[in-house]
């Protein structure tokens, strides 16, 4: 039932994304809508940095025993545990289905703006088929950018601790190399307020390009060195990430008017990265060593800067 539970919240999250973000860059004129669509993203990246704080401090309370512990336990204290270790959750997921519920009465009650293009029933009628947003090139090139920074972000992310803790890195213990992981997507959240008012000055797939580029970069810096260099270098692609989402996000949907909603659908399912790309780093580092497997998110940052140059080409043949 818990399973179930993560599964439903996943769909409703998966589904605001497909609603929220085309409606975001279309709120606006079409030339700020990667400001907008960044601005948003900052607060999505403000709560993932705060929330895990407040859930540790809610549901981690419980002191979590070993197996060797647990395994001395009587039958009835190890019963008392595990209900004390599930009544831990249940006040915290109360409070966040409150949270949830209201806000959903604020969105059904507030008067927002209702645009017909995002509404023609006509561009939903053949999701799958190939027509409407499947016949743009420059949507697919931007769902395979998507593809490529979701799983490097992630990919990142995951194997950050591990990383941390080389011998030839900074050798740090799983504890001290955590709070880095929190400065990895904390440097998110900061590039995102700061790129939402970059944009407003610079062409988007110029800045998407030097992100990109930066971050490739700062990966290869890191792989090549050790110590603190090494270290400071891949936590600092944290902040490169930042504007990346949202920016292929407007790039590529741009001018597909009725089949907007078709296009965010695929964009976001183009999320998938995050789950293949740390598999395919994990085969690399098994077989290679877990430095050089971090061969494979440069890779994905080099696709998006060829993507970003794409665009920017674009963009001089209009002007």
């Amino acid at each position: 039932l818990f399973l179930f539970g993560l599964f439903v919240l996943a769909s409703g999250v998966t589904l605001i994304q497909v609603a929220v973000n085309p409606y975001i860059a279309i709120l606006g004129p079409a030339k700020t809508s990667s400001v907008r669509l960044n601005l948003a993203q900052a607060f999505n990246s403000l709560g993932t940095t705060l929330a895990p704080l407040v859930g540790a401090a809610l549901i981690l309370s419980v002191a979590v025993k070993s197996a060797d512990e647990l395994a001395q336990l009587s039958a009835s204290d190890l019963s008392a545990y595990r209900d004390l270790q599930a009544s831990s959750v249940q006040m915290p997921y109360l409070g966040l289905a409150l949270v949830l519920v209201l806000l959903a009465a604020i969105v059904a009650l507030s008067k927002l703006p209702k645009f017909d293009s995002l509404n023609d029933s006509e561009s939903n009628l053949k999701f799958f088929s190939f027509e409407g947003a499947w016949k743009s090139p420059r949507l697919m090139w931007g769902a395979a950018a998507i593809f490529c920074y979701v799983g490097a972000e992630v990919a990142i992310g995951s194997y950050l601790i591990n990383y941390l803790g080389l011998e030839k890195v900074w050798a740090l213990p799983e504890a001290q190399a955590g709070k880095y992981v929190a400065l990895y997507w904390g440097g998110a959240m900061i590039g995102r307020f700061i790129g939402s008012a970059v944009l407003k000055k610079a062409s988007p797939a110029q800045v998407l390009a030097f992100n990109a580029i930066v971050a490739a970069v700062l990966v290869l810096v890191s792989i090549s060195t050790g110590g603190s260099i090494s270290a400071f270098a891949v936590v600092a692609v944290g902040l490169l990430n930042s504007i990346m989402f949202p920016t292929i996000f407007t790039l590529a949907i741009e001018g597909l008017g009725k089949n907007t909603p078709q296009g965010s659908a695929i964009l976001c399912m183009a999320i998938v990265g995050g789950a293949v790309v740390p598999v395919l780093q994990g085969m690399l580092a098994d077989r290679f060593g877990l430095q050089i497997s971090f061969v494979l998110p440069i890779v994905c940052y080099v696709f998006i800067a060829y993507y970003a140059k794409t665009n920017l080409e674009r963009e001089k043949s209009l002007q």
